[in-house]
């Protein structure tokens, strides 16, 4: 009960208030006293809506129903949010062409799951003398892979690794 008249004691200090009622209509500039009496008469709570506004914007509802409304519109939100994972495929520069085309393909499922694919490929030895390999097999992938993919970081050395980031084109 104390934060409820610490509250109170806090908005009684701006003397009017944009007083909006219960059912939307305006009830005009008021004093805050008086849009207060109003509100507990309804058994209602006065809450400030639009604090940085001059007056400030008050309305008359139930605040505890208005919690609980954001807070399922918040879980609708989420709940229809989709999660982009990144997933990561590793090879190395000496791969042969079927080991290629078989890595392609869970390249492909994973992107067509909704996800990003880093593809890496690691150099070892006097493998990094040799880093243009690594870049010729990262086109030839994305040529196998085809349309409706799109590149969203370009092929980059990275230490020992070569590596690209692929993401399925979103549909609109």
């Amino acid at each position: 009960m104390a934060a409820k008249e610490l509250r109170i004691n806090q908005m009684i200090r701006v003397r009017e208030v944009r007083l909006i009622g219960d059912d939307g209509d305006q009830q005009g500039i008021l004093p805050t006293a008086e849009a207060l009496k109003m509100a507990e008469e309804q058994g209602l709570d006065l809450v400030e809506v639009a604090p940085n506004s001059s007056p400030p914007v008050c309305k008359i509802i139930d605040y505890g129903k208005y919690k609980f409304e954001l807070e399922k519109k918040n879980r609708e939100v989420k709940r229809k949010q989709k999660l982009v994972k990144l997933k990561e495929i590793r090879m190395q520069p000496k791969i042969e062409d079927h080991d290629l085309q078989f890595k392609t393909k869970h390249i492909k499922d994973f992107l067509d799951e909704g996800n990003k694919v880093k593809v890496t490929i690691r150099f070892r030895g006097r493998e990094l003398a040799h880093t243009d390999r690594g870049r010729v097999l990262l086109n030839k992938i994305i040529e196998l892979l085809g349309e409706g993919y799109h590149i969203d970081k370009a092929p980059a050395m990275e230490g020992r690794f070569m590596s690209m980031i692929v993401g399925p084109n979103t549909k609109k």
